[in-house]
């Protein structure tokens, strides 16, 4: 064997999942012999169960590391900064958070691992599920140095990937099928929600409305065992208190339902701008070419919101806790205006500009190669959105006096129900993080009334909207979810003999007898589709021997209907054959070169198998 692993023959050795080197041989061997044993004697729904569990555990403790990783970093940053005056070192951390984190993804990893959740839904719906190794721990290290040094993003961005890249490899070292391989992607995704948050139930339906996982017969106990383990280890290493304190003291009542409905909508409004807002930033990096001056640009951009605006550091627990306990004066506390925390109208103007620049923040820690999430960015929009409109509604005297920590936490729910398009998840996350079930019934009011606003004017969720873009979405509608799995690749026929505009007919009949189709592309000497030959339009003259050099194929070609290219998605590739009722389209490349010919007929075969396959409990 070569140095690059090719063998005598020419071909490449294939490596075992876990790549064994040779002195390894013997536990090989006994690792085959096991998943030989448990082929025969463990069914894989059994097997699934036991490995749902495996990943719970590893998922658990990348989230308890994560979290432990980030408080450590954070405290020992922040631990002698003022609260009572602004800080300059408020400037300097985050960027050199930023920095380290960048210099990591570039020189050590070697590969993108922003936008976790994206690439989570792009392995489930164009890698047959399958992510890499270094996914288990290279997020977790780059956005500790993130969030520890002040980068405005979230954890569970990064922790979900981590998990999703748990139960990926579990399943590739036990060689189980993409099927399967998907179901523990979703297992590894709500088990690192469930640590992170000790939220179990939350967990499963991010997996359920994010991920867009159908709920089936096989998938239903292996999400419910790799949350429920991750959060009892949870709970096992932080103790049984709620992640986010919150007492209480008023209860909600029938009057206040009308501010529940106009904060819902205001959640929706909030959210929009927030998405937007992020996609519109996300496009401003992106023209920068040169990475270092995205770097450069995003961190300036970021020290100085957080400068400025210190609730904006890190991941915005502290000023979370601060206004569910109704303390909203210690927002401030760090900043250049703490001697107005006195004045109540300065305090709210500050949250709104809070609220404002929230999403400018997060993505300029992105964009300058950060690693992070807008998990915690949408709950942070939310509980301040919340506590805004309760405190300015009771300033103005609209209604009865409202209760700013209820409606804080309640907008929580709003927020991130709007941002992710989970009004499910986002009930019940708020309910689990704070222990707030009394107030299920404004969870619930806000959520749905929030996700209504937001999907008028935003089909998909922060996360899908990218892939949706490009036709690479798996949704939980069969139709276009077995669509998106199709490659145009895979149903390509190419047996049709080409021909030339300058042959006579006589020589296009030597091609009709050489071949088993009616139908001819017609090629320049470059390879470019010019047009095609149907068999059935020149039937009338191949029996006549007196046209075959007077006759040149330019004169009974025919240009086709429409050309398929190879970028388009086959959901695209389906409406242009509705739109030109053909039953076979010529496929070229960007360039216009001829590669084949795609068939209603070869398409609707893989359809049912893909379907097949794909609806299987």
């Amino acid at each position: 064997m070569s140095k690059d692993g090719t063998t005598a023959s020419g071909h490449k050795s294939v490596k075992s999942p876990l790549h064994f080197r040779p002195h390894e041989g013997r536990f090989y061997g006994l690792f085959m012999r096991f998943l030989r044993w448990r082929e025969v004697h463990v069914s894989e729904r059994k097997f699934i169960i036991i490995l749902a569990f495996v990943v719970g555990i590893g998922a658990g403790l990348a989230a308890m590391a994560l979290k432990m990783a980030i408080h450590f970093i954070s405290s020992v940053l922040t631990s002698h900064i003022s609260i009572s005056s602004g800080n300059y070192l408020y400037i300097l951390l985050p960027a050199a958070g930023v920095v380290l984190s960048a210099l990591y993804v570039r020189y050590v990893v070697k590969d993108d691992i922003s936008h976790g959740v994206t690439r989570v839904l792009y392995a489930i719906s164009q890698n047959k599920s399958r992510l890499k190794r270094h996914n288990m721990y290279t997020s977790l290290v780059a956005s500790s140095v993130t969030i520890g040094f002040g980068g405005s993003v979230g954890a569970e961005g990064p922790i979900v990937y981590t998990g999703a890249a748990i139960g990926s490899n579990v399943g590739q070292w036990f060689r189980m099928s993409p099927r399967t391989l998907m179901i523990l992607v979703g297992c590894g995704a709500a088990a690192g929600i469930a640590g992170i948050f000790k939220a179990p139930i939350a967990g499963m339906l991010f997996t359920l409305e994010v991920l867009m996982l159908d709920l089936t017969t096989v998938s239903v106990m292996p999400l419910l065992i790799a949350s429920i383990t991750s959060a009892t280890i949870a709970y096992a290493y932080t103790g049984f208190d709620f992640e986010f304190f919150f007492a209480q003291n008023d209860l909600f009542t029938v009057a206040k339902i009308p501010h529940a409905m106009v904060l819902g909508v205001i959640c929706g409004f909030v959210s929009l701008y927030f998405t937007r807002s992020m996609n519109r930033m996300e496009s401003f990096f992106r023209k920068f070419s040169n990475p270092w001056m995205r770097t450069a640009i995003g961190c300036c951009v970021l020290s100085a919101l957080v400068f400025i605006f210190p609730p904006l550091y890190g991941e915005g627990y502290d000023s979370i806790m601060l206004l569910l306990a109704g303390d909203s004066s210690s927002v401030l506390d760090g900043s250049m205006f703490y001697s107005q925390s006195g004045h109540q109208w300065f305090v709210l103007l500050f949250i709104g500009l809070v609220v404002l620049t929230k999403s400018y923040a997060t993505s300029a820690t992105n964009g300058a190669g950060g690693v992070g999430g807008t998990f915690a960015p949408s709950l942070y929009v939310g509980c301040l959105t919340g506590f805004l409109f309760a405190s300015l509604s009771n300033f103005m005297g609209l209604g009865p006096e409202l209760s700013t920590k209820n409606f804080a936490l309640i907008g929580m729910a709003g927020a991130m129900s709007a941002v992710m398009h989970a009004p499910l998840m986002a009930i019940f996350l708020t309910a689990e993080l704070t222990g707030g079930y009394a107030l299920f019934l404004p969870l619930l009011i806000v959520s749905t009334i929030a996700y209504g606003t937001i999907k008028i004017f935003e089909p998909y969720s922060i996360y899908s909207t990218r892939l949706a873009r490009r036709g690479e979405l798996l949704t939980h509608h069969k139709d276009k979810a077995v669509l998106t799995l199709l490659k145009i690749n895979n149903v390509i026929e190419t047996d049709f003999l080409p021909v030339k505009q300058d042959m006579t007919l006589g020589q296009m009949c030597d091609v009709i007898s050489r071949s088993n189709r009616n139908l001819f592309p017609v090629v320049d000497s470059e390879g470019r589709l010019d047009g095609v030959v149907l068999l059935d339009e020149i039937r009338n003259i191949m029996f006549r021997p007196d046209l075959y050099n007077r006759l040149y194929v330019s004169k009974f070609m025919s240009s086709a209907p429409a050309r398929i290219v190879t970028t388009q998605s086959m959901d695209s590739v389906m409406k242009t054959f509705d739109d030109t009722r053909a039953w076979n389209l010529p496929v070229v490349d960007p360039e216009g070169k001829y590669i084949g010919f795609v068939s209603k007929s070869k398409i609707f075969n893989s359809y049912r198998r893909v379907l097949r396959h794909y609806c299987e409990d």
